[in-house]
């Protein structure tokens, strides 16, 4: 059964929130590339992410967030993470940080119980789905080792049955996956570096 497709605007980001709400998978837009997405509290939501990408398993998932008061519902973002958060977010930065104490999230969402990839996207669209669903758990749209999918003929022909939903915001931009930074330590290690470069990352954090 092939997905829904609405456009990207007011109705159809109204559309895939009820279907995030309902436990479906939804393709959306972003300011790189489509990912696919799920509600946090979705039953075996991460699981059915996994399915449809045909991911390994052991593999850590961010979650993209509202913004930075939403970030710190689930993370502890200390000086050098809050530091960053103001000077790339909305954009391609994910913070790794400590978990907040006592937080439950789903097991498959990372493979170190005690931290969390977080983002907040330079895109609208994700933006309101988190803040309408709560954070969400999300990844490339295409299959595991395969080209992101660039637009929703894409996404349909690729992901098309394990999909509810594609917000289509036309073909996206592209670029450089996220830099993502790990804040957990003493000082900052940057484990990728994507669509922040590293002499960014150093005028903010130093060496």
């Amino acid at each position: 059964m092939s997905p829904r497709r609405v456009p990207d605007g007011d109705t159809g980001r109204a559309a895939a929130i009820e279907a995030l709400r309902g436990g479906g998978i939804v393709a959306l837009p972003t300011d790189t590339v489509y990912g696919i997405a799920v509600a946090l509290d979705a039953r075996d939501g991460i699981a059915r992410l996994f399915a449809a990408k045909s991911r390994p398993p052991d593999r850590s998932i961010a979650l993209l967030v509202a913004d930075r008061a939403q970030a710190e519902t689930l993370g502890e973002l200390g000086a050098t993470a809050r530091a960053l958060a103001d000077a790339f977010w909305p954009g391609g930065l994910t913070l790794v940080v400590p978990r907040r104490e006592g937080l439950a999230l789903p097991p498959e969402l990372t493979s170190d119980a005690r931290t969390i990839g977080l983002r907040v996207p330079d895109h609208a669209a994700p933006r309101a789905l988190a803040a309408g669903v709560g954070p969400l758990p999300t990844t490339s749209a295409n299959r595991s080792g395969e080209p992101e999918a660039r637009d929703a003929d894409a996404i349909e022909a690729v992901l098309g049955d394990a999909i509810e939903l594609i917000l289509d915001g036309g073909p996206a931009p592209g670029g450089p996956a996220s830099t993502v930074v790990d804040c957990t330590g003493p000082r900052p290690r940057v484990l990728r570096v994507g669509a922040v470069a590293l002499e960014a990352i150093e005028a903010v954090v130093g060496r």
